[in-house]
């Protein structure tokens, strides 16, 4: 059998010398792996589908991150049993894909993702099989609902250290790829030959920069080598997945260091063209920065992350450059900021799309920008009442902290919004006080009788 996988895996990389493939099954006194660590829906489901005569292993992320001493967040399964016999099975689930078709077995709200071994269409003279496994011109997977082994599957998953299985039924860890030594050396290697690898799915790419930012592991050096050339393979990408692949990216807690490996990796560009052109350019990235460093924060602290304020601070560079470019032609500032937000917005969703629901905030965002200076007479009130005021608010905090603004304004919003109506009565007539006084209006000379 392992022969026969050499051999297919030899195939599949077009004659490059294969990975060594070997079996290693790890006994529970040697591995940090505990039942008590795994929900209790991910052992229902590893039970069920072992009495019912399936071979089926928790996988991926939950071992690693396991035996990395965390807690996974979600658990993985990996089965011999079809993910038509896996429907079968559980009446709370659903198949979905059709790139890859898999299970998910709702228990409320979380979620058990059950994938059938894949094997690899290449390998057989099955015209069926084939079908099941189809590849762009540029060597991206389209389909690939191929089954196999165990073996197989293995070889098939992106990184070494998502090629972990645990067995419930021994105990054990079994490692095919070196995965265990790779997660003591701290250290992402891609599983096959990377050119090969990052062609048939280029999102592997973005999944190599969140994973060494989450896990502050280094990328192996021929894992890295070929990032930097095949990025713009990212471009073939549907819009919609490559949206939800920046959330990922962005929302995992690892915003900054991951913003600083995607700028790094000539990632950036593929996914915020224009962001990409403006620092180019030279327009600073401070913003950014400020804005995921707040973001780490909060998703420390357990609160939200709002997609829009993020994308409102990825796209500013850009938004400043076209806002000036149109202010130099001659366009009045307001109409040129609207301008520009559209046109912005407009080459963007090319790369990444972005729904309604988020992009109708993140203009209300910017917009509010111009008001929020603007506080005299009733302004502030009114200001204060627009839905998306708060969020506007911090994203002035934010251009106050990364220095583009002078502070004090973001200041008195605040001491504003923690007023009672006279203290907003007081602060207001102090802000009357101290503005500018109205200039009086000179009277034309001419007799007044007249």
């Amino acid at each position: 059998m392992l022969k026969q996988v050499k051999q297919r895996l030899s195939r599949l990389l077009g004659g490059s010398k294969p990975q060594k493939l070997v079996r290693r099954d790890i006994p529970r006194d040697e591995h940090s792996v505990s039942r008590s660590a795994i929900s209790d829906p991910a052992k229902k489901v590893l039970h069920r589908l072992n009495k019912a005569g399936f071979e089926a292993y928790l996988v991926g992320g939950g071992v690693r991150d396991i035996l990395l001493g965390g807690q996974p967040k979600d658990f993985d399964v990996a089965t011999s049993a079809t993910p038509e016999e896996v429907h079968a099975l559980f009446r709370n689930s659903r198949l979905i894909g059709r790139r890859f078709r898999i299970v998910h077995v709702l228990f409320g709200r979380e979620v058990i993702e059950v994938t059938t071994f894949r094997g690899n269409a290449t390998d057989t003279t099955d015209d069926s099989a084939s079908d099941q496994r189809k590849t762009s011109e540029h060597g991206l997977l389209l389909r690939d609902n191929v089954y196999g082994s165990m073996e197989e599957d293995a070889l098939r998953r992106d990184f070494t250290i998502n090629a972990l299985y645990y067995c419930i039924r021994d105990f054990t860890v079994i490692d095919f790829a070196g995965g265990v030594e790779d997660l003591n050396n701290r250290q992402l290697r891609l599983i096959g030959d990377p050119e090969t690898r990052y062609r048939e799915d280029p999102v592997r790419m973005l999944r190599a920069i969140r994973f060494a930012a989450k896990l502050d592991f280094s990328i192996e050096t021929g894992t890295e080598a070929p990032i930097r050339e095949l990025a713009p393979l990212l471009t073939h990408i549907p819009a919609a997945r490559l949206f939800d692949e920046v959330l990922k990216l962005f929302s995992a807690g690892h915003g900054e260091a991951t913003y600083e490996l995607l700028r790094s990796y000539d990632l950036l560009a593929p996914l915020f063209p224009e962001t990409a052109r403006a620092l180019d350019a030279g327009e600073p990235d401070e913003l950014i920065r400020q804005a995921l460093r707040n973001t780490d924060a909060r998703i420390r602290q357990g609160k939200s992350v709002t997609p829009y304020f993020l994308f409102a601070a990825m796209l500013w560079p850009a938004l400043q450059v076209e806002w000036r470019r149109r202010q130099d032609q001659g366009e009045p500032i307001q109409p040129a900021l609207h301008q520009a937000i559209a046109k912005v917005i407009g080459r963007q969703i090319q790369a990444t799309s972005i729904p309604k629901r988020f992009s109708g905030p993140m203009k209300e965002i910017w917009e509010l920008q111009m008001r929020l200076p603007r506080r005299q007479g009733k302004r502030a009130l009114t200001t204060m009442e627009h839905p998306r005021f708060r969020a506007a608010y911090d994203f002035l905090l934010v251009r106050e902290s990364a220095g583009e603004l002078e502070p004090g304004l973001g200041g008195w919003w605040t001491d504003f919004q923690a007023c009672d109506d006279r203290g907003r009565e007081r602060l207001l007539s102090q802000l009357s006080a101290s503005g500018p006084k109205p200039r009086r209006r000179r009277r034309k000379p001419g007799n007044r009788n007249a």
